[in-house]
């Protein structure tokens, strides 16, 4: 592929954990101003996601379909993948049923929004926009999104080279807004609903090349031989993260601690040998 899961992203991790601890001793200090409703709001977050999950005895998990090797159906029809592996450890760990919710790219985070699903694992990236409407846990796998194509379009390095070609991406995905973005109106970009429309797309020779992830174009360069598929630029590094609705600082709280333990104890160290063919990068030093 020409490409090495970068190894930066996980020292984000200490950072993030110790944001998290400043966000609960926040929450904490606001619910003992004089305001009833700020105060009723955050006691009814703070209490309520965590335990209704618990005493539900369910957790709503959305989870990619498309993505293998994230997600996706095997040939008994069920799901399978990296995030499918992590979803049912999390339902272990608190004791409850799994619920599998599948989705697409464009509608994870409605279905949270609306309370079809209690977390999004389903390799999604953060970013600011984002953030404004959901809550994001500390990364639980590696990421990064790139332009791939045939090894004979050896005239491309970079988002200036791309004038004259068609280039193919999932609809809403973050490498559409880096894309969009990036380039003028000399690339022409085809949006495809899914991402196995997307590879689909490059293969019949519908685009010249793809903005995805490194991970999907692996699994579609060892799946397609032939077509001689490489890495020709970076587009930005983008660590999974898991989605959570905005305001259950508890639950939260609750996924951060089962991330950074499970990269302690080796499970998700597991699960990345399994799924994406590496280990994770080695956690930093407090």
């Amino acid at each position: 592929m020409g490409f090495s899961i970068p190894r930066r992203w996980w020292q984000t991790i200490s950072i993030a954990v110790i944001a998290c601890v400043f966000s609960l001793v926040a929450v904490a200090c606001a619910g003992g101003g004089n305001s009833p409703s700020v105060t009723a709001q955050d006691d009814v977050a703070v209490v309520s996601s965590l335990d209704r999950i618990i005493e539900a005895g369910t957790i709503k998990i959305a989870v990619p379909q498309d993505f293998a090797p994230f997600g996706s159906v095997d040939a008994s029809g069920n799901l399978e993948g990296y995030d499918i592996d992590v979803a049912n450890l999390i339902a272990e760990d608190l004791g409850v049923e799994l619920e599998l919710v599948p989705v697409t790219s464009d509608n994870r985070i409605p279905f949270l929004q609306t309370n079809k699903a209690d977390l999004v694992i389903s390799s999604m990236g953060a970013n600011p926009e984002r953030a404004k409407s959901i809550f994001f846990s500390i990364p639980y796998a590696p990421f990064f999104s790139g332009i791939y194509g045939s090894s004979e379009l050896s005239d491309v390095g970079g988002f200036d080279d791309l004038g004259g070609y068609k280039i193919g991406v999932t609809q809403g995905t973050l490498e559409d807004l880096e894309l969009s973005d990036a380039v003028g109106e000399d690339v022409q970009i085809e949006r495809f609903a899914d991402n196995s429309l997307t590879a689909s797309s490059l293969i019949s020779g519908q685009v010249d090349m793809i903005a995805t992830g490194n991970v999907v174009a692996s699994e579609l360069s060892k799946n397609n031989p032939d077509k001689n598929i490489e890495g020709k630029f970076i587009i930005k590094e983008s660590p999974a993260h898991i989605g959570l609705r905005r305001g259950e600082v508890d639950l939260l709280q609750w996924v951060n601690t089962f991330v950074y333990h499970k990269r302690l104890g080796g499970e998700l160290d597991d699960f990345s040998q399994k799924w994406l063919g590496e280990p994770l990068p080695p956690l930093p030093a407090f």
